[in-house]
């Protein structure tokens, strides 16, 4: 099959049976389309639609998004994972309004250099919101050219990629851009997926080498296996005891970076001796409370919670210490990380009523 035909094909596919109403699919502006593209890294569809509604109606347009502070963008961010996201989104939204004017640049090369944005989202930015000519590789076109095409590797292998994005630039059309980007992303994600793909329905399964040759199941090539690294630390889960518990901002870069988080520790011991610093006096021993997995993409987190009751002290809620007494009956808008948002549901139902 002709490069033309593959995507005049998916084209008049996505015309049928692509979707259609998405919320960023309205009012199809850079702005949307950027975070909403952010959003979908690493996350489902079903599980962005709410946060990309609730960021639109809190974060209109760049200008607004680029006001706010980081710590309401985290919170808004909560839950999503990944936060480097929000950080690199909220960053970039301030460099587009001071360097651009707040509008997005029409070049490909000045989108990329903004913070947290690769070369298939700047693509797909401008392809979809433009109708400008630029391919896009990301996880769902990633699976459906390794299968249609039968390309051996691990779609993340550099080789392998080189092979994927010369194979995505021959295949993106001149024309009709916007719906041929969104319908090969379309195909990934509804008919072409990962378990029990649906080739019966696919417009360009007559073509497709991994259903003639059966490896359907076999493309795209797995990752390699490799053990999760395990990590362990302690969290210090302090209460003033009227429901206030004690956080700590996270440093900017690393795990939860830029997030609130309950103080860590490396030794049980330096409890104390951590709170007097801060000026607080422990009240008793600490409680070791049952232990938290946690898994990222490279290693698996084990967390030690260990609650204790300190005498309060107003002292630390200036701005510039980097601690705060949060209250879950009365929450402010920070974000946290999500094993901290667990911890403290969890606390919060243990509370005597």
């Amino acid at each position: 099959m002709q490069a033309a035909q593959f995507s005049a094909r998916l084209v008049a596919w996505h015309a049928a049976e692509g979707r259609h109403s998405l919320p960023w699919q309205t009012a199809r502006t850079p702005y949307r389309v950027w975070v909403s593209e952010i959003m979908l890294q690493q996350t489902q569809v079903a599980t962005v639609i709410p946060y990309f509604e609730r960021f639109m109606q809190r974060f209109p347009d760049v200008f607004t998004l680029a006001a706010a502070d980081v710590d309401e963008v985290l919170h808004h961010w909560s839950g999503l994972g990944y936060y480097a996201r929000g950080r690199n989104l909220h960053r970039a939204a301030q460099i587009l309004v001071a360097s651009h004017q707040g509008e997005f640049p029409e070049d490909i090369e000045a989108v990329v250099a903004l913070p947290g944005i690769g070369r298939s989202t700047a693509g797909a930015i401008l392809a979809l919101s433009r109708n400008a000519r630029h391919p896009i590789l990301d996880g769902n076109v990633k699976r459906v050219l390794t299968r249609h095409f039968a390309v051996e590797g691990w779609p993340e292998a550099p080789a392998v990629q080189k092979k994927l994005w010369v194979l995505a630039e021959t295949l993106t059309p001149t024309t009709d851009v916007a719906v041929y980007t969104q319908a090969i992303m379309d195909l990934g994600a509804t008919l072409c997926t990962r378990g029990s793909p649906l080739c019966t329905r696919c417009p360009v399964a007559e073509s497709c080498l991994a259903k003639a040759q059966g490896r359907t199941g076999e493309l795209p090539t797995p990752r390699p296996r490799k053990a999760l690294p395990e990590k362990s630390t302690r969290f210090l889960v302090l209460s003033d005891g009227d429901g206030r518990w004690l956080l700590e901002r996270r440093p900017p870069r690393g795990i939860w970076g830029g997030l609130w988080s309950f103080p860590e520790l490396e030794k049980e011991h330096e409890a104390a001796t951590w709170a007097r610093m801060q000026g607080l006096e422990l009240q008793g021993g600490l409680k070791a409370l049952p232990a938290i997995s946690h898994t990222f993409t490279h290693f698996r987190l084990s967390i030690e919670p260990l609650k204790g009751v300190v005498q309060a002290s107003e002292q630390m809620l200036r701005e510039d210490a980097g601690l705060c007494w949060y209250s879950p009956e009365a929450p402010a808008d920070i974000g946290l990380a999500a094993p901290v948002s667990r911890l403290l549901a969890a606390l919060v139902a243990d509370e005597p009523s």
